[in-house]
């Protein structure tokens, strides 16, 4: 059944880090792989609650360009799991009319999960009912160098004139450029930081933290988080009295 949407003023766009897999199995003395298994059931809910609440867009922080100095064990475990849940899910993503993005730097992975990648990619890519979005090997400084080093590759093949780069022409080269950009975070586990996710896009969104660790994160907290949303004033530099009045 539908969860009622309790407010108009909801966000379009929602971007979350899981935080707190590996927490939530060392309470329950299991592996922190059970952890992150947990936590892929958690995307799903999410999904479903998303799309029912109206969101158009969800990106997920999955794995960060720093995550590669963890134990090498866990690091190979999250990468089979990412195969696996790209193999069992995309058919179902497809199926339901959603389309799956991923950003971040591609190199690192294994052939076979970049042929994985870009295969549910293709599949989903003319999807129109909800965007998912999944940050791998992702970092926002990363993000930001990435977008510098191909426009000033435009101005050495002089395609493009250095006076004319512009807060404008930058956003429109960086990641999820083309989608409105978030304008809900939320952090799960209790940390109350970005952790290099999406600094550029992040500019203007509206920040919720939660002490529930991500395998525990449901609807209730979920429509929390909305309702903390829809009582915010998004000024975006302008004054109350100039909201009031546009």
């Amino acid at each position: 059944m539908a969860t009622k949407n309790i407010s108009s003023n909801q966000p379009r766009h929602i971007a979350i880090i899981m935080d707190g897999n590996g927490r939530w199995a060392k309470r329950k003395l299991l592996p922190r792989y059970a952890g992150h298994q947990a936590g892929l059931e958690t995307v799903r809910r999410t999904i479903k609650l998303c799309m029912e609440q109206g969101v158009e867009v969800l990106t997920l922080f999955a794995f960060s360009s720093e995550n590669w100095k963890r134990p090498p064990q866990e690091v190979n475990l999250l990468m089979k799991l990412f195969m696996t849940a790209l193999q069992r899910e995309v058919k179902k993503l497809h199926k339901n009319n959603i389309r799956l993005r991923l950003i971040g730097s591609r190199e690192a992975f294994s052939e076979k999960l970049q042929t994985l990648i870009a295969d549910a990619e293709d599949l989903t890519k003319n999807n129109t009912k909800f965007t998912l979005v999944i940050a791998a090997n992702y970092g926002g400084r990363w993000d930001i160098v990435d977008t510098a080093k191909r426009l000033a590759l435009q101005v050495q093949q002089n395609s493009l004139k250095a006076e004319d780069i512009d807060e404008e022409l930058f956003n429109s080269q960086i990641n999820l450029s083309d989608l409105t950009e978030p304008d809900l975070f939320i952090r799960t586990a209790g940390e109350q930081r970005i952790s290099n996710f999406l600094l550029w896009q992040l500019a203007y969104t509206e920040m919720y933290f939660t002490n529930t660790l991500w395998p525990d994160f449901n609807e209730e907290i979920f429509m929390e988080a909305l309702k903390s949303f829809s009582s915010r004033e998004r000024r975006f530099g302008r004054t109350s009295e100039q909201i009031k009045n546009a």
